[in-house]
């Protein structure tokens, strides 16, 4: 049970390798999940959490981009990349604690 808590923090963590690479914040959490949801369900279930939550953030960036024709946007899009680093931060802490995490916010696209 300790390497799948430290397994479902890097997917939480993963995220943040969109920083360095674009692209990277969500194609390597999804490979992580993909690679390893048959074999636990505690992971499956931190990698549909994560996922739910990067699809919900870019519908929430593509909003807020739009909106900054208008200047709400940009305020917006800063509240919505604070929103993510500390939602990051979190899910991580508590999936290291072998707690489940619903990022608040998410849409469950993906039960």
């Amino acid at each position: 049970m300790e390497s799948e808590k430290q397994y479902a923090m890097f997917i939480h963590l993963s995220q943040l390798a969109g920083s360095i690479v674009v692209g990277l914040g969500w194609i390597l959490p999804l490979v992580l999940w993909l690679t390893k949801k048959e074999s636990s369900e505690y992971i499956d279930a931190n990698g549909k959490i994560v996922m739910n939550w990067i699809i919900s953030c870019l519908i929430y960036g593509i909003v807020s981009g739009i909106l900054c024709l208008i200047g709400i946007g940009v305020v917006l899009l800063i509240a919505l990349a604070i929103c993510n680093l500390t939602f990051i931060i979190i899910g991580s802490v508590k999936a290291s604690q072998g707690n489940l995490w619903p990022y608040p916010l998410s849409i469950p696209f993906i039960k």
